[in-house]
Formats: structure tokens, C-alpha cells, sequence
């Protein structure tokens, strides 16, 4: 074991043993210190939890590389100071700060709300747990600087997060994500002000629940559909979080009446009892809400991660078996109707643009281009689909954008992932379907018929603590030092590298238009394979991402060319040694 990273670890522990820090903390720091591995030492102090594509997001314990009231403090304070010189001289500074249904969720909002008040700096602080979304819509609503939303989004119980936000309602972006940082690596725990000024904080709920739901109600398209099919039969979770209250209030306020809860997941805890990770990317995280959709012959089932920004779907197959979309095919057909039917009711008006990232369907892009609609790329992380809804903003109109980890966004009065928007579209989706005789697998179909089938797979490798983010850098310096020349059978044809902005395409290289760089490098082969690979910036992981093109000429055709398409997946992996 490194033993200068052990004395580093050791000298920045042994400041977490002043009277600055509770009895608690310093207990479990000097447990710490005096084991013989000196492993859990080394992940907690090893580095200082940084800004990164979500924000400020770790394990619940002592240490600088963990989430506690300490680290929470120390972010706020150095936020404070930043905001303070971002607008000198103005008067009623706010910020808008809110919480999802973690453990010490509340504990560490209620710490942001006092130091932000301590500073002289307004907090409006939501009563209890609310959606991500409404955190965005809330700060744009009440003409807010900055905000801050303490959250892990769909991450495993044992960890929590920190979401920094900027007065257009997006996450940060450079500069301010940098200068944040760079404040508050200068803050020490003496400098932080935890004592409130309680006339500086605002506690708010319902009637911004009123605003945020009347919000909502823009992203409809149809009504009329609605109204044909307002028995449609939805099942809803929110997996014990946030979306709970909001989200059935708001298909009712578009007219959906027949909406059954998963009951056993409305409950709100911390621990997810229910499940063995609440992301509802994981198909286990759906089975309760399956179970009682089987019982009800439900139409579709969907759920809502803890924080309420990302989505989960699942419909019925042929055969009436559940069937669960991923992010893409998510993502594809909430793009795909809005196009079509906003189309057909003459709402697009020939300045609408639509936003994906890197990683996502390349058939996104080829419905928007046929229906000359303008289709933006931007990198992974909500905060650059916002930023180009705020380029455009009272010139173009923004009328979509998700990512494939099952995010979108079907408005622009938020500027987040927005699960209850894109539910009830969903849902309105499935009831313009029906209407026309199919299931949203039946639409699903058509899509693949009408623009080409794909087949996408995301895999991760996670690789914890530091020997693991050593092992991720290591894995991206050999790629780029050694590209493959062949995945899947198929030559490679076109590299890009957002790191250095440059692309190599049938042997020519030509620079990438993006606004900053970033740590992703994509592949494209001559039989149109897409492969993308970038480690995340949240969790220690190193994700990579497969799409396929496939033939398939019939809805009958999809299990074969499926089936075709994850054996050249498995081809791709065994390629690029995974």
C-alpha cells in the first residue's frame, strides 16, 4: 500500500479529531486511523468530493471524500461566497433549496438553508421532499440566483448528493462550476457560518406545487386523445421518493382517471426497502409495480426514480407479457410524437429545435432531420441540453431533448430532467395509440419499420475507491493510445475524441464543435455501429455505450433481429476486451 498516501490521508483525518466536528464524526475518524487496513481511511480522505457531471455525489460517512454535514457546510459556504461575488451589489440574493427522500436528505438541506441565511443570502426552502424538476421550475419561478437540490438521483441508499444550480434553473456550467470550486477549496470548517438567520429563510410548498403542475400541463399535445382515453389503466411508483405526491396530481390534471399507486413504494424511505437499488433503469426496481399491473390488466406501468427526473416504462408485448423500454426507445418515442403529432396539429411553426446527447439514438436525429426539424448535440448531463435552450430562448423554440439514462425534458419552463412531464406524455402517448388500435410496443414497431431497427446496450464497469479511478484513467489513456481498428466485424471508420476536439473520419481530421472538452471517445464503424465510452462523472464507473443497426422487416421480425443485434454487442465486448 502507498504509504505516502497513507501519511497524506492520515495528516488531513487527524483535522477531522478538532472540537470543530462532533463526537460522532470524530469517533468514527479516529476508528479510521486506528485500523490496521487503512483501505476505508484512504477512500474517505484520499481526495475532496469535486463538482462533476451531477454535481457533488458520494457515500454517507466522515471524510473530505464522503457526503456529511461537514462537506455540505464547507460546499455551501465557498457557494455562498461565489454567489456573493457573482452579483455585487445586489440586493434580496436568494437561492432555492430542496431535498429528495434520503437519509439525512433533510438534515443537510436545513444545513444549506441556515448557512446561506447566515450569509446574508435569502433561502426559500421547500417543506419537505420535492421533485428535481420543481427545484429547477422553482428557481426560474421566483427569480432565484442559484439553488441547491440534495439529492443522489437514482444512486444505491448509502449515498447522497448535492445538486448546485444557477439562476436559469440549470446545474452549472463553467464558469461558475470551476469558481464554485475553486471557493470552496478555500474554505476551511472554522470559516463556515452555521448558525441561521431564521428571518432569511422562507419555507414553501403548495402553491409552488400549484405553479409547477400548471407548468406542466404545457407539454400536452392532444387533449382530445386524452379525452377518448381518459380510462386508460396506469400503474405509478415513485420507489419511495419524491414523485409520490406530484405525479399522480398532475395525470389527473391532464385527465387520466384511472391511475392505481404501487402502494408498498409509496412510502417514503431512505433505505428502499423494496428494492435492491431504487434506479429504475434496473428492471428488478419494476417487478412490484408489474405484479400489481397483472392484477389490474394495466395498460402500461411506470415508475419515477427517488428525485423524480429520470423514468422508467414498461408496456405489453404481443403475447401481453410486460415488455421494459430502455432509456433510448424512451427517449425515441417521446421524440417521435411530438414531432408527428405537433406536426399533424399544424403546432410547428418551422423554428423548433430538439436536443440529444452524444450517447444517444442516432434515429432521433433521423426522424428530426426528415421532418425538418433542427436536431443539437451536446455531451452527456442535462445542464448542456438547458444551456442551449437558454442560447435559444426568444429566438427558437425548444420542443424536446432527453439522454439515454432516462432522462427528457418535453418543455422548456424547467431546465432539468423532468419525470412528471414526460409521464403524462407518456401516458397520452399510450392513449393516442390506443385510440389508433396499437400498444406503445405496436408504436415502438412502427418506428423501427418507418426509420430502421437499432439495438443499444449500455454496459458499465464500476471500479470503486482510488486504485479504481486509477484503473479508469489508465483504461481511457490506452484507448486513445491504442484505438480499435475493428468492432464487431466491422472496420472503424470514424474516431472522436471530446478530450482534444479531434475526429478522424475515413482518414481525414477535422476538429468537433463542442463548447468545452470532455473525457469521451466514440466509434464508428462502416456497418453504422456506434460505440461510446466515457467514465462517469458520479459514480466510479467507466460506462460504455453500444448502438447497432439491424434489419427487420416485419413487427414479427424484432426477436430475430434482436437476437442478431446483441450478438454482434457480444462480439463488440469480447473486441474491446469487457
Amino acid at each position: 500500500m502507498d504509504q505516502e498516501l497513507i501519511k497524506q490521508c492520515t495528516a488531513e483525518a487527524q483535522k477531522w479529531l478538532s472540537p470543530a466536528f462532533d463526537a460522532e464524526t470524530q469517533a468514527e475518524v479516529k476508528a479510521m486511523l486506528d485500523a490496521e487496513d487503512k483501505t476505508a481511511l484512504i477512500d474517505a480522505f484520499y481526495q475532496n468530493l469535486e463538482f462533476g457531471t451531477g454535481g457533488l455525489r458520494g457515500i454517507m460517512g466522515a471524510g473530505t471524500n464522503r457526503m456529511n454535514k461537514y462537506i455540505v457546510g464547507m460546499a455551501t459556504q465557498g457557494f455562498a461566497n461565489y454567489i456573493l461575488k457573482a452579483f455585487p451589489g445586489k440586493k434580496d440574493i436568494s437561492v432555492v433549496v430542496g431535498h429528495d427522500c434520503r437519509n439525512n436528505s433533510r438534515l443537510f438541506a436545513e444545513t444549506v438553508a441556515d448557512i446561506f441565511s447566515a450569509n446574508g443570502i435569502k433561502a426559500y426552502l421547500f417543506e419537505s421532499l420535492r421533485p428535481t424538476p420543481e427545484i429547477s421550475f422553482a428557481i426560474r419561478q421566483l427569480g432565484a440566483q442559484a439553488g441547491v437540490n440534495i439529492t443522489a438521483s437514482h444512486n444505491p441508499r448509502e449515498y447522497n448528493g448535492y445538486k448546485a444550480y444557477w439562476d436559469d434553473g440549470a446545474q452549472v456550467l463553467a464558469p461558475h462550476d470551476t469558481g464554485i470550486i475553486d471557493e470552496v477549496n478555500k474554505v476551511t470548517i472554522d470559516q463556515v457560518k452555521f448558525t441561521p438567520n431564521n428571518d432569511l429563510i422562507q419555507i414553501i410548498g403548495g402553491e409552488m406545487d400549484v405553479d409547477y403542475l400548471n407548468a406542466v400541463h404545457e407539454a400536452l399535445v392532444d387533449q382530445e386523445v386524452i379525452n377518448r382515453q381518459k380510462d386508460l389503466c396506469i400503474v405509478y411508483s415513485p420507489l419511495h421518493g419524491t414523485g409520490r405526491v406530484i405525479i399522480p396530481a398532475a395525470l389527473r390534471t391532464w385527465g387520466f382517471q384511472n391511475i392505481n399507486v404501487v402502494k408498498e413504494q409509496m412510502v417514503i424511505d431512505g433505505n428502499f426497502p423494496t428494492v435492491v437499488s431504487p434506479n429504475p433503469e434496473n428492471s428488478e426496481a419494476m417487478t412490484l409495480g408489474m405484479k400489481l399491473g397483472d392484477k389490474l390488466n394495466a395498460d402500461l406501468v411506470l415508475a419515477s426514480d427517488p428525485d423524480a427526473d429520470r423514468l422508467a416504462v414498461v408496456c405489453r408485448d404481443p403475447k401481453g407479457e410486460w415488455c421494459i423500454l430502455n432509456g433510448n426507445q424512451t427517449a425515441l418515442m417521446l421524440s417521435y410524437y411530438i414531432i408527428e403529432n405537433k406536426k399533424k396539429l399544424g403546432q410547428l411553426k418551422g423554428n423548433e429545435f430538439m436536443v440529444r446527447t452524444i450517447v444517444t439514438t442516432e434515429t432521433i436525429a433521423e426522424i428530426a432531420k426528415r421532418n425538418n426539424v433542427e436536431i443539437r448535440d451536446v455531451y452527456t448531463g442535462f445542464k448542456w441540453i438547458a444551456r442551449e435552450i437558454k442560447l435559444s430562448e426568444g429566438v427558437k423554440k425548444y420542443i424536446g431533448g432527453g439522454e439515454e439514462s432516462f432522462g427528457y425534458l418535453p418543455f422548456d419552463k424547467v431546465r432539468d430532467k423532468d419525470s412528471p412531464a414526460s409521464i403524462c406524455l407518456l401516458c397520452e402517448i399510450a392513449a393516442w395509440a390506443k385510440d389508433n388500435g396499437m400498444t406503445l410496443y405496436d408504436l415502438l414497431m412502427k418506428i423501427y419499420l418507418d426509420y430502421g431497427f437499432v439495438y443499444q446496450n449500455a454496459i458499465s464497469v464500476t471500479k470503486p475507491g482510488k486504485s479504481g479511478a486509477d484503473e479508469i484513467k489508465q483504461m481511457m489513456e490506452d484507448f486513445r493510445k491504442t484505438p480499435p481498428t475493428s468492432l464487431g466485424g466491422s472496420p472503424v471508420v470514424c474516431v472522436k475524441d471530446y478530450k482534444t476536439l479531434k475526429m478522424v473520419c475515413d482518414g481525414k481530421e477535422s476538429d468537433i464543435d463542442m463548447p468545452a472538452t470532455s473525457n469521451v471517445l466514440q466509434w464508428f464503424t462502416a456497418d453504422g455501429t456506434k460505440i461510446s465510452v466515457r467514465p462517469s462523472g458520479t459514480e466510479p464507473k467507466i460506462k460504455f455505450y453500444v448502438e447497432v443497426k439491424g434489419e427487420m422487416e416485419c413487427p414479427k421480425c424484432y426477436p430475430s433481429a434482436t437476437a442478431e443485434a446483441k450478438a454482434k454487442v457480444d462480439a463488440i465486448k469480447k473486441d474491446l476486451g469487457l
